[in-house]
Formats: C-alpha cells, sequence, structure tokens
C-alpha cells in the first residue's frame, strides 16, 4: 500500500517549497539507505540524550532489537528514501529521518501512515528523555506522555535509559 503526502513549508530564507513525500512498504533494497538514515539520525538521538557511548549501527541494532519482526515503511522524496518508520498493531518502535532533511514534514508523515495502519488504541511510542524534538513531534500528532520510566536500553542492556512512555488514544 502507498500512500502520498504534499507538503508545503518555507525555508529560513523565507522561500516556500512544496514536497511529494510518498509512503510505501519497505523492500530489500532500502537496506544501506536504512543504515545510513538511521546511524546520522541515532547518533543525535543519543547525544540529545546523553547517551552517546551507547550507539550501535543499524547493521547490529536491527538484530539485537528484532527491527524485521515489525511493519517497516519508509518515506521517500522522488524515489530516494528519507526515512523510516517501524511497527506493531500497538506500538510505534523504530521512526528515523535523515538528519539533513529534517522540518520537512518526513517524521509527520510517517506517523500519520502509522496511525492510519494501526486499528488498535492506545498506540504506544517511547522517546529518549532528553529527545525533545521527537517528544514535542510525537505531541503535536496527538501523543501524550503518560509516564516517565527507565531501565535498560533494548538491545545494548549495559546502558541505562530513561524514556517517555506515551500514547495516542
Amino acid at each position: 500500500m502507498e500512500y502520498m503526502v504534499i507538503i508545503i513549508y518555507n525555508d529560513k530564507e523565507g522561500g516556500c517549497f512544496m514536497e511529494n513525500i510518498k509512503i510505501r512498504e519497505y523492500q530489500q533494497q532500502d537496506w544501506q539507505r536504512l543504515i545510513e538514515i538511521h546511524d546520522k539520525a541515532r547518533t543525535n538521538e543519543l547525544q540529545l540524550a546523553g547517551l552517546n557511548d551507547a550507539f550501535l549501527p543499524l547493521a547490529e541494532a536491527a538484530f539485537r532489537e528484532g527491527l524485521f519482526e515489525y511493519t517497516i515503511c519508509v518515506a521517500t522524496i522522488s524515489k530516494e528514501v528519507l526515512g523510516f518508520a517501524a511497527y506493531t498493531e500497538e506500538e510505534l518502535a523504530w521512526l528515523y529521518v535523515d538528519p539533513a532533511y529534517n522540518h520537512r514534514g518526513i517524521g509527520k508523515s510517517l506517523i500519520e501512515y502509522v496511525i492510519k495502519n494501526i486499528t488498535k488504541r492506545p498506540i504506544h511510542v517511547e522517546v529518549l528523555a532528553g529527545n525533545e524534538p521527537a517528544i514535542n513531534l510525537y505531541k503535536s500528532m496527538g501523543f501524550e506522555t503518560v509516564e516517565v520510566c527507565s531501565g535498560s536500553m533494548p538491545g545494548n542492556e549495559s546502558f541505562h535509559v530513561t524514556v517517555h512512555c506515551m500514547q495516542k488514544f
């Protein structure tokens, strides 16, 4: 199933741009691009959370955390993969956008797609404490923090993390 979104946004110089964002199912040929996106974006995410040393490249994290047990979709502009999400019937577990394309509606479009494809409510998502851009994005999409939890980092259990457990009802 494909999903098309047209985003109009203003750049820093005051120009106005329109993007056609297409969301589609993951395909095997997307793997290398997912690695590039995850590894850049995850580094930023962990830095915001003060967990720089917890980084694992996607080639390792995907297997430790069971990425391929989820439904995976990708966001493209002009056929270039710029972001991806992975989800189940009740949880949005992975969401990464190429940092060079932040603030262009790609993350929001992926979240909208997942919301439309998950029929069970509430939808759950966990966001690392300190990742205010992600927390604010989810809040803007109707998610609420229901609890702040602490524990071991999935896939890299030697690190202790605090997360915002968020839900959309």
